[in-house]
């Protein structure tokens, strides 16, 4: 092609730029003649000009692939934005179709934009999905061979198996004006029976954003049929710490596109509640959350990625045996018989009572009375070589911090000690079918972490002490409201683990349709014969037999909040100045030291205490600083530590929340308190 002098003069340049056909599976060149002061979006312009096919090209970008990086500025010219002759650019569409693995296991299709930031595009996906709270939520891109399935031994079974895709393909992540993310005001209309969790038909499509159909919505708000004793066995991979900090490498990084992290069309990942704390749980709109909630809760269990007592086992299998029968008779039930009640009484009746505002409680006697405990309790401190002997001393507890004394008598004069357990691990010792009562504290000294058992004689005492202890832990008296519901929690948890007589179970042995392997992990299940097992299994459901259905969902989602290792995750790190490597445990709440070997925790920091942290990105080194001139500096080893170092800034984040902010989210926070600014 021959240049005229012109061209040279006004300093032109010829720029390829490959172009994405929607209907083409080519991708084509085309060939424009450029300069430097051209902007983004006269440069789109002239391109569509070029190509010459009438269709909608609005949610076409520009993508340049050296640089990895959307040039979405469309003000910005070509000059500033760095790009020359040689630059290679992808004229491609920005939302593309993702396949993601759910909680339930269920895999949706749908499609997502690829230039948002992930924390943007996990928000228009929970919109879509009808979850709210998308903040808790994140993608994970597992190992490479996490979908793949086991080779079978078995040659006979030679059908393929066709994976159940909900394709939501239709669904449009960007129609309409931008809504908060699966956000209600306080008057907005239920739409999920808080009892059944079956979507209220008409409101679904009044009041929702989600342009979920009531089947699909359905699919989502109810349990899975459980999955075979086979199948699960075939998932189960018995974990050491070392190998439960790789599986949380995969986190993305939620300050950048998913192109930017090279994530492919049609690419499947993992949507997984990432920060473990679910804020304002509520069965009239979180339906679908709560049951995703439950499932996740349920796979960690089953596939043994946080440990529970068999004891505990059991009342989870109890519970989901529960859950998976009334799951079954839900979903047989017709979905379009139309509530009595209008839904603009419905609405109205919401309104009166939100403008009303609750009981008033009587705050003031909270403030100036702290309640306190005192009573006979038996204290036992591990030293080595010595068998355990507990001691019984009167203890009191007041505010954060436990007294005990010789005897009661004594209690006016010096304590024996005086353990303060503001920011203490709180680690539940109990079996109910011995009639132990245990309560294990961890307390943090200077060089590492205390260790001493208490222990109580009967369920009471153990509920109103193990709840006190765990409300100072988080440097909470028991005037805090918290405390009764904490109590009860603890109680009704007790209960569930409370052995019925056996008499009735044995009838319902013969009349029974459960597979009891389906509902232990594959490790607990080799231990008992299955007619044992599933006696168990009934015994402990005759406790919870009567519970409605999204009730028994929510009290698995708090027994499994009541698990020691509940809302850890790890990471494997070395510390500055130790010769080994170490797992760090992070919380919402802490952080800590562990070791890898044995898995004791060494140490533990409060985000309470935390004065600032921040990343040396040049050696990768994550500091942070605590009060009383305590500092601590690793380098992560299993992940990226801007992994890390975005879970800390995130739970801080979290704790920001209040239900009177209007439930919009701040953005700009999240990026701040997460980003590291590279």
């Amino acid at each position: 092609m021959m240049l005229s002098s012109s061209d040279f003069a006004s300093g032109s340049w010829e720029l390829v730029v490959r172009v994405d056909h929607p209907n083409e599976e080519e991708q084509k060149d085309v060939t424009l003649r450029v300069s430097g002061d051209l902007h983004i979006g006269g440069l789109m312009l002239k391109l569509v000009e070029q190509i010459n096919i009438a269709q909608d090209w609005s949610d076409f970008a520009l993508w340049w692939e050296q640089k990895h990086c959307w040039l979405l500025k469309t003000h910005w010219t070509l000059d500033k934005y760095g790009v020359q002759a040689d630059a290679k650019l992808l004229f491609t569409p920005q939302h593309k179709m993702l396949r993601l693995r759910l909680p339930n296991v269920k895999t949706v299709r749908l499609r997502v934009s690829f230039s948002a930031v992930v924390f943007k595009a996990v928000s228009d996906i929970c919109k879509i999905l009808n979850i709210r709270r998308s903040e808790e939520l994140s993608l994970l891109k597992p190992s490479g061979d996490y979908f793949k399935k086991k080779k079978k031994k078995d040659k006979s079974n030679k059908e393929p198996i066709i994976e159940d895709i909900l394709n939501l393909e239709g669904s449009p992540t960007t129609s309409g004006p931008p809504v908060s993310p699966g956000l209600y005001s306080k008057t907005m209309t239920p739409t999920y029976d808080p009892v059944s969790g079956t979507p209220a038909s008409s409101t679904m499509t009044w009041f929702s954003d989600s342009p979920l159909t009531e089947q699909n919505c359905s699919t989502l708000a109810f349990s899975q049929p459980p999955q075979s004793p086979e199948a699960l066995a075939d998932m189960y991979q018995p974990r050491s710490l070392v190998d439960k900090a790789k599986l949380n490498a995969g986190w993305l990084d939620s300050s950048r596109s998913l192109m930017e992290q090279g994530i492919q069309e049609e690419e499947q990942l993992l949507l997984r509640f990432k920060y473990y704390t679910f804020f304002d749980l509520n069965p009239k709109y979180d339906a679908v959350r709560i049951n995703q909630l439950y499932e996740q809760a349920r796979w960690a269990i089953l596939l043994e990625e946080i440990d529970c007592t068999e004891e505990e086992m059991l009342i989870f299998a109890a519970l989901q045996y529960h859950i998976s029968k009334l799951s079954l008779s839900a979903e047989t039930q017709d979905f379009t018989n139309e509530s009595e009640v209008d839904e603009v009484e419905a609405a109205l009746s919401n309104l009166e009572v939100t403008l009303e505002g609750g009981k008033a409680d009587n705050t003031l006697e909270d403030i100036t009375d702290i309640p306190k405990l005192a009573d006979n309790l038996k204290l036992f401190r591990p030293k080595k070589l010595i068998l355990k002997a507990f001691k019984q001393y009167w203890f009191i507890f007041k505010d954060t911090s436990i007294a005990y004394f010789k005897n009661k008598e004594l209690e006016q004069g010096e304590p024996v000690e005086k353990l303060n357990l503001r920011g203490c691990e709180v680690v539940p010792d109990v079996n109910v079918a011995g009639r132990k009562f245990g309560i294990k504290l961890l307390i943090p000294v200077a060089d590492g972490m205390n260790e001493v058992y208490l222990r109580c004689d009967h369920e009471n005492q153990y509920a109103q002490w193990m709840a006190a202890c765990i409300l100072a832990s988080k440097g909470k008296t028991m005037a805090d409201s918290s405390y009764q519901p904490e109590v009860l929690n603890i109680l009704s948890f007790l209960r569930m683990k409370n052995r019925n007589s056996a008499s009735q179970v044995a009838s319902n042995l013969e009349t029974m349709d459960m597979n009891p392997e389906c509902f232990v992990s594959p490790r607990c299940a080799k231990k008992h014969k299955s007619k044992q097992l599933a006696a168990r299994i009934l015994e402990a459901h005759q406790n919870v037999a009567q519970m409605p259905l999204v009730e028994a969902k929510l009290r698995f989602i708090q027994a499994w909040q009541s698990l020691p290792e509940f809302g850890l995750t790890y990471y494997l790190v070395r510390f500055k100045g130790s010769k080994k490597d170490d797992i760090l445990g992070v919380s919402y709440n802490r952080l800590i030291r562990i070791d890898a070997a044995t898995g004791i925790p060494i140490t533990t920091w409060r985000f309470t205490n935390m004065k600032q942290w921040n990343v040396n990105w040049e050696i990768r080194q994550v500091a942070i600083e605590f009060d009383q001139n305590v500092s601590i500096a690793f380098t992560c080893l299993s992940a990226d530590c801007k992994i890390v170092h975005e879970y800390i800034g995130g739970y801080i984040f979290l704790s920001t929340r209040s239900k009177d902010q209007n439930e919009t989210l701040d953005e700009d926070l999240f990026h701040k308190l997460t980003g590291g600014q590279e």
